[in-house]
């Protein structure tokens, strides 16, 4: 897999991200002076060993030694008091996956170890390959293309779209649709309609931090092919299904502005 570098700057990516007088021109080229390269998009990086990435606390997490972005963190933790105020709970369930994490859940899918949520056995119900991956790829990233390599993007509370449609949780995803926005969050997997025809199913549990993964989606829709999505199995059906342009990039437009 090639790796390419851009130049480095102390360039803020919150300083960025507020300006909303900036044109797509000058993004551009404030994308190319932070830090930022293809190694940070495609999750090679560990976590754990990377500066701009910190330790979740337990106190937000179902379990010790998750990781997420730095000021993706800091602004959870104020969404997380303010919804603590208002009687709601926010419980980070997933956070930060490189390539080998992402690898692992995928591999285990393709050859059905592990059955989908729909209860299918990938591996004998979709022995074409193509058809394959983009049944996997109704919930799940191909390695090298999900948000969660950023450490930007973590899934709340529960991972069943049906759970967020009662009771404590439909409460929890109506505080979530009126107040993240005010703490740079967004939920880039809604319906699947006229307005986001490609990509993931809704998944009413992803929140992205937006100051920070726009720039990532920015600088991925500048830099990434196709042909760099390789280094598991499947991943030579990643050019026929433009997993660029529709998975990476196949996002709510609220959440790439």
């Amino acid at each position: 897999m090639i790796i390419h570098s851009c130049k480095k700057t102390d360039v803020k990516p919150t300083e960025i991200i507020q300006d909303t007088s900036v044109t797509d021109q000058l993004e551009k080229k404030i994308i190319n002076q932070i830090d930022l390269d293809i190694s940070k998009i495609i999750g090679t990086l560990q976590p754990s060993q990377d500066t701009s990435f910190t330790l979740i606390s337990k106190q937000h997490a179902d379990r010790e030694g998750l990781y997420m972005h730095k000021e993706a963190y800091v602004a959870f933790t104020k969404m997380y008091e303010a919804a603590q105020n208002d009687g709601i709970n926010l419980e980070i369930r997933s956070a930060a996956r490189n390539f080998d994490y992402q690898k692992r859940i995928w591999e285990k899918k393709w050859t059905g170890q592990t059955i989908l949520s729909s209860g299918e056995n990938a591996s004998t119900v979709y022995p074409d390959k193509k058809s394959r991956a983009l049944k996997i790829l109704e919930y799940s990233s191909m390695p090298g293309t999900s948000r969660h390599h950023w450490g930007t993007d973590i899934d709340l509370n529960n991972f069943n779209n049906s759970w967020f449609e009662s009771g404590e949780g439909l409460r929890l995803f109506k505080w979530l649709e009126k107040n993240a926005h005010q703490f740079g969050y967004c939920r880039p997997y809604t319906e699947i309609n006229d307005s986001r025809p490609n990509g993931y199913n809704e998944e009413k549990w992803h929140w992205s931090y937006t100051p920070i993964s726009n720039l990532y989606t920015q600088y991925a829709a500048q830099n990434i092919t196709n042909d760099q999505i390789d280094g598991f199995l499947g991943s030579q059906v990643a050019k026929e299904i433009n997993v660029v342009e529709n998975y990476i990039l196949g996002i709510s437009k609220n959440c790439n502005h």
